[in-house]
This record gives structure tokens, sequence and C-alpha cells, in this order.
């Protein structure tokens, strides 16, 4: 039965590590089955207390979450009240404990429910690719900014982004700029890539769920490992936009357990001072991007004055044009731009 076979939980890391677990981490027992029938908001009141009990994040919006997915809708507050307060079926109530029994492992609620909204999409997710956070919706709200902006006079855009995860930027990108078409003769054509088969594959899946695979090529491609391919597959690009890996090294055990035991590791890890890969990325980035075309990077807030001084040391056809912080104020943003040439220093089309 699935009863006794998720209760056989995860009980803390292989490498036996005690850091970040807690004494409390040791079992994630589901709390018993209902003998009788219940409502949703009984279920709700029992499992965010049990999610506290066991030291579960967010306890709150992960029950929630979980019960308006099996509902059939997006969130617990657009459901009717009489839904919430009728007696749940049998099968409903199961597959509420199934769903939250994983939540109780850690499994993050996205991959529970297997999808997640993005902006104003819908997105199959599913362990280990990437799970796009909130600050990755400002980061794309920016690129937008300067497409829209600049669309009429600059003529149709590419975009490549590096590490594309579930391709949730790509996605927006492409679906944010459909009426393009009355200005251009091809709307925002997208390029991605990500050293992940499960990424590659999964941002496919979306694509084609939203109807946007025939704007949108997806490349199995490392760009530490790929230079010469990735410098092979496009030219001419528009914005250049990536969330990579950008934690330091001895920050990752700091991580929550949803994320050290379920996510890529290798999407998170940027390396001791978290810029492998943004390096890599900027040192390309002159021979990928248009003349003026950008780059837009999600990094950590310790890095955009460490992003500059590199790149005002070592990359001469890039210009740093600012650091844009996110909605808590932290510094989370980097915007750079390819200048043609010495003299176009310090000129700034946008």
């Amino acid at each position: 039965m699935w009863r006794a076979a998720l209760r056989a939980c995860l009980t803390g890391r292989s490498n036996g590590s005690k850091g970040i677990w807690g004494s409390r981490m040791h079992t994630c027992t589901a709390p018993a089955f209902p003998a009788a029938r219940i409502t949703a908001v009984q279920a709700m009141a029992l499992w965010r207390r049990h999610f506290e009990d066991r030291g579960v994040t967010e306890p709150g919006p992960s029950i929630q979450h979980i019960t308006a997915h099996v509902l059939g809708a997006k969130t617990v507050e657009s459901l009717e009240q009489q839904k919430l307060t009728e007696l749940l079926s049998q099968e409903t109530t199961e597959q509420i404990w199934k769903l939250c029994t994983r939540r109780l492992s850690r499994m993050p609620v996205q991959y529970v429910i297997k999808e997640w909204d993005f902006r104003d999409l819908t997105l199959k997710m599913r362990p280990p690719v990437f799970i796009p956070r909130p600050e990755t919706e400002e980061l794309v709200e920016l690129v937008l900014a300067d497409l829209q902006t600049h669309q009429a006079a600059n003529g149709p855009h590419t975009s490549l982004e590096v590490g594309c995860g579930s391709g949730a930027i790509s996605l927006s990108l492409m679906k944010s700029l459909p009426q393009v078409r009355l200005l251009f003769i091809n709307p925002l054509e997208a390029v991605a890539l990500d050293q992940s088969e499960a990424a590659v594959a999964l941002t496919w899946e979306n694509a084609c769920r939203l109807g946007l695979q025939g704007r949108l090529q997806v490349h199995h491609m490392d760009v530490m490992q790929d230079a010469d391919s990735v410098l092979g597959l496009c030219s001419s690009v528009s914005a250049l936009v990536s969330n990579p890996p950008y934690v330091f090294s001895e920050d990752m055990e700091t991580l929550e357990p949803e994320i050290l035991r379920f996510e890529d590791h290798t999407a998170l890890d940027g390396g001791e001072d978290g810029l492998n890969v943004i390096r890599q990325i900027l040192a390309l980035a002159p021979q990928i991007l248009s003349d003026h075309g950008r780059v837009y990077l999600e990094v950590e807030p310790r890095h955009p004055p460490l992003i500059q001084r590199w790149v005002e040391a070592n990359v001469e056809e890039l210009r740093y044009v600012g650091t844009h912080h996110d909605i808590t104020s932290r510094p989370r943003f980097c915007i750079l731009q390819k200048e043609k040439s010495n003299k176009d220093q310090g000129r700034d089309p946008y």
C-alpha cells in the first residue's frame, strides 16, 4: 500500500552530516489516516500542525498548495467555501495524504504537485531540475523592459539562455512578446542550453505544452566544457540571459534540506567565489552578442562589485551598465553591454 511505502521516508543525509537537520528530522511518519471522512479544512489544519511539528518549512503554504492541487484549483482562495467544508471522498483524502507525505520528506512542494507558476506560465516540474525562484521573475522583467522599449528600432531579437532548467526564462520571454509580429517579420526567437539532460528534456516538454516549440532551440551543452560549441551555436544575440550557479561552495552546506536533497547541485554551486560559470559566460559574451547586445545575470548579492571589477580588468568589449536590486532591496541583477569599439565606451543606446 502507498501509505506503508511512503512512511519509509528519508531519515537524513547519506554522508552522516548533522548540521542542518536538527533532532526532529529523524522521522517523517505521516499522521494516522482518518477513520472517518473529514473536510479539506480539517485536513489542512491537521497537516499544518504536523508539518510544524516536523520542522517542514512554510507549513501553511505547503498544505494549501497541495490541497488546492488535489481539488483542481491553483489556490485555496480560489475554491468555493462549500468545496472546502464538504466531506472529502476517501480517494481525495488518500491523495492529500500521499502528497503531504512526500512533502514531509522535505521534497519541495513544486516537485510534489509536479508543476509551478512562473509569471503567467504554468510549468511542469520534476527533480532534480532547478526550481525557478521569484527573483528570476524580476530578471525577466528587466529583460522585457529593454526588449519592448527598443524592439521597433532594432528589429527582430534573439535571446540565449545559459542554464535553462525548466525553461522558465526563455519561455516567459517568448510568451510575453507575441505581438512583435505587428512590428517585425518574426517574433522573439530563443536558444536555450543546459548541462543537464533532464533540464533540456523538461524545457522542451514545457515549450511543447505552451505551443512555443517553433520559436525555441534547446541544446544539451555545458558552457564550461563546450565553449566552442556554444560559440558556434549562435551569434548576434540581443540578450544573453542567465540565472547561473552562483552559490559559494562553502555555503552549500547551509542550504535547506529541500534544496540539498532534491535539486541538482551543479545548478547551484558556483565554486569557491560563486563566479566560475559567470566568468565563463562573460568571457564568451562579446563573441555571442550583437553590437550593444546585453548580458542579464541573476547573482548572489555579494557579486555585483566583484563582477564589475573582473569585467573591467578582463573583458574590454563589455561595459558594466548597472546593478539592479530585487524586491527585498538586495543587489541581485547585473546588466552588461557589448560595445562595438573603444570609441563607443560610455555610449548607451538604451
